[in-house]
């Protein structure tokens, strides 16, 4: 509640929680979010009924570690649950995989998906999607991204399936493209609907920038909105290189994928200066802008880059109770001592003396 809220407050116009489990074994880590019980519903609306308040759209990323389950936090680099932690009272669990993985370390090896598993995984989307719904959601991300279970299907070098879910990248996108066909079937047509990517695999990898394009394509055909371009999470020895972590960069992401399939794009990735993310709207680059570490360092980030940018009223985009400090903050500080009228330096005067 704090940390959303202290984001609504400051004038954020969409607010995304963290990627949300739809399934418990679909966590990384014990401490992920999740909305796989009905029992999380109310919770979560508690939620979106304070964002809502303050102005903004609340929205949730829906997604499925994959083979990454079963991990401690990022700031232990994600490294493998172990017997030691089940002593701790956080046993490993095994995670799933489109195909078995070759150098993923994990106390239980990530059971490989049959035909049965995929046809429950997307019912499980299905119900989280309701979920979703029923907590008061107006937009639903789908995490297709940072090597997690979609991403897993997309690259041939996590994907090695001989079935129609591998081979060739028709048959890789094909679990993509399920979910996305049943998230927008049991999400209201009138709501937006987002896919995260990954513009390209990572260091070494062979998923590109020509195959997202092709899928942002498939993706607009089944009702998705806008396509939102990360990149990284799946390695290997290729020559791809290593993406630089720039606005620049991510944004020629969003600009390609939106020239060449005609679908809204949203750029992410270090993105920081207010300037910086208005000229990616102006260019039309991308459709939207999205900032994720430089709104926990100032969550009023929206406001301040109002005012940057000319926005006569840029407190208007805080609680009125805020606002209205603030304006008279500035009205009070519109005559500086020592430049006021005769009046104003009077009355300094019977303050300070005449020293």
């Amino acid at each position: 509640m704090v940390h959303l809220g202290r984001l609504a407050v400051g004038g954020a116009g969409i607010i995304f929680g963290e990627e949300t489990a739809i399934e418990a074994i679909g966590r990384k880590t014990y401490s992920c979010a999740g909305l796989w019980n009905d029992s999380h519903v109310p919770r979560y609306r508690r939620l979106t009924d304070m964002m809502r308040s303050h102005g903004a759209v609340p929205a949730i990323q829906l997604g499925h570690s994959g083979r990454q389950a079963s991990c401690h936090h990022p700031d232990q680099n994600f490294k493998p649950l172990t017997d030691a932690d089940a002593k701790g009272g956080s046993p490993p669990w095994q995670g799933v995989t489109p195909s078995a993985p070759e150098q993923i370390p994990r106390h239980y090896l990530p059971k490989v998906m049959d035909l049965d598993d995929i046809r429950t995984m997307l019912g499980t989307w299905r119900e989280a999607t309701q979920r979703s719904v029923d907590a008061g959601f107006d937009i639903i991300e789908i995490h297709g991204a940072h090597g997690y279970l979609i991403h897993q299907f997309l690259s041939p070098i996590s994907n090695r399936r001989n079935d129609a879910y591998g081979g060739d990248r028709d048959g890789r996108m094909r679990f993509a493209l399920e979910v996305a066909e049943t998230v927008r079937a049991a999400w209201p047509d009138e709501k937006p609907l987002f896919f995260r990517v990954s513009a390209l695999d990572g260091e070494g990898g062979q998923w590109n920038l020509e195959d997202t394009v092709a899928l942002s394509a498939e993706l607009k055909d089944r009702g998705i909105d806008v396509i939102d371009c990360s990149s990284g999470g799946v390695y290997g020895e290729s020559d791809m290189p290593v993406v630089p972590y720039t606005a620049e960069v991510r944004a020629a992401f969003a600009e390609r994928i939106k020239r060449k399939t005609g679908i809204m794009t949203m750029a992410v990735g270090g993105i920081t200066n207010p300037l910086e993310a208005e000229d990616i709207l102006q260019k039309e680059k991308a459709d939207l802008v999205a900032l994720a570490r430089e709104f926990l360092w100032n969550a009023d980030w929206a406001a301040h880059a109002a005012k940057m940018l000319g926005v006569s009223d840029s407190f208007g985009l805080m609680p009125y109770e805020y606002a209205f400090r603030l304006r008279g903050r500035d009205k009070q500080n519109e005559i500086p001592i020592n430049q006021g009228g005769d009046e104003t330096q009077a009355a300094y005067a019977k303050i300070f003396g005449t020293d």
